[in-house]
């Protein structure tokens, strides 16, 4: 049995959703086998997880830069992802909060900083 998943990928994570997007976005859809991952999401794709900043899975925040427990979720048919770059501000329509993904919430509340920073540094390439 398959699973059909809707992915958007904004900004520069558009490239792993279509090669051609120029528009800032990509929108696809992927069918991968019952049980499958996020983790073998992101394979099919191609996309690094270190290379995604903001997920939601189904309007729920799952992932932000240094935390990302979402990997392990247990992708369900017709399920609705979107991954934002690294650079991205966050989306407008959650300027109030946003509802957390179990296990992010979870993680959130162990990490020290909360997953909330007010400047990143720079990794030298």
């Amino acid at each position: 049995m398959m699973v059909k998943i809707d992915i958007w990928l904004y900004g520069e994570l558009a490239q792993y959703g279509d090669e051609n997007a120029d528009s800032g976005f990509a929108n696809c859809t992927i069918d991968l086998i019952d049980g499958a991952s996020m983790r073998d999401l992101l394979d099919a794709l191609n996309l690094p997880t270190e290379a995604r900043g903001i997920t939601f899975i189904n309007g729920n925040l799952s992932a932000m830069p240094g935390v990302q427990s979402d990997l392990n979720y247990k992708l369900q048919d017709n399920d609705r992802i979107a991954f934002f770059h690294q650079r991205t501000m966050w989306p407008y329509q959650y300027r109030q909060g946003a509802a957390m993904f179990e296990g992010f919430e979870e993680e959130i509340k162990r990490d020290k900083t909360k997953g909330i920073h007010h400047s990143y540094e720079r990794k030298s390439e």
